[in-house]
């Protein structure tokens, strides 16, 4: 089913949760209900993230099998709704937080700090998504969507600070499957013994 999907039912399967949480934001009695939906819409971002870097190393290791192959066809726009998602945690953020004071003086936790750096490196990978940012970068292109590795490491660090290191438990089940492709991956191309020319012949 998912294979025949075009980009624009993609994105609309993608948005549906933002569009859900969105009217909830704008339309609930709940005074609670932003901070409520801070949690979902981070782990959603998360999640996408996590499905976006795992396309490579899942092509690589299940070759011929059509779910990698499609999702790699479709990272940048999972990437994107990854970015999306995050900036709605943002929003949610600030706004159950209510004040610049409030926001600042939050800066020396972990779990804010580490958070503000994954979205700030989300930004120019979002903004170069697109086919013409690839051309007009060239080479250098590849050498910034790179930075997306370091968009995950923070991710992780700041799911996994949250409470005071009390749970980081989700977190790292979350992105212990994307570790270990990873892991798979550098072995694969750099680690593992290869037949040599004459043993090969």
């Amino acid at each position: 089913m998912f294979a025949r999907l075009s980009p624009y039912g993609l994105w609309a399967i993608l948005a549906l949760p933002a569009i859900a949480w969105s009217i909830q934001a704008l339309t609930s009695t709940d005074e609670r209900i932003v901070h409520e939906l801070l949690h979902p819409s981070g782990e959603m971002s998360a999640r996408l993230l996590i499905v976006t870097l795992m396309a490579t190393p899942l092509a690589l290791l299940l070759r011929g099998w059509r779910g990698p192959q499609w999702l790699k066809k479709n990272r940048r726009y999972l990437g994107v709704a990854s970015f999306g998602y995050a900036a709605l945690h943002t929003l949610f953020y600030l706004a159950d937080t209510g004040s610049l004071g409030g926001v600042l003086g939050e800066l020396d936790r972990t779990y804010i700090w580490t958070g503000w750096l994954a979205f700030v490196i989300f930004v120019p990978l979002a903004l170069t998504s697109a086919d013409w940012a690839q051309r007009l970068m060239g080479r250098h292109w590849k050498t910034l969507q790179r930075m997306t590795y370091a968009a995950a490491v923070f991710t992780l660090l700041h799911w996994a600070a949250l409470h005071d290191w009390e749970h980081p438990e989700a977190a790292i089940t979350h992105f212990l499957p994307l570790a270990l492709l990873e892991g798979y991956r550098i072995w694969y191309w750099y680690l593992r013994r290869r037949p040599t020319a004459q043993a090969a012949g």
